[in-house]
């Protein structure tokens, strides 16, 4: 996991290049703690 520069607002969280929050999906931020808990999920934890 690592951060790629973007630019118009956007905020994605990949793991292992797979989508788990995309702000531009959502059309909101995360709340706090909500990546985590994605990021969690995703890996099975």
């Amino acid at each position: 996991m690592g951060l790629i520069p973007s630019g118009g607002g956007r905020f994605e969280v990949c793991l292992d290049e797979i989508p788990v929050f995309e702000k531009s999906k959502l059309g909101r931020h995360a709340q706090p703690g909500e990546v985590l808990t994605l990021l969690r999920a995703a890996r099975g934890a």
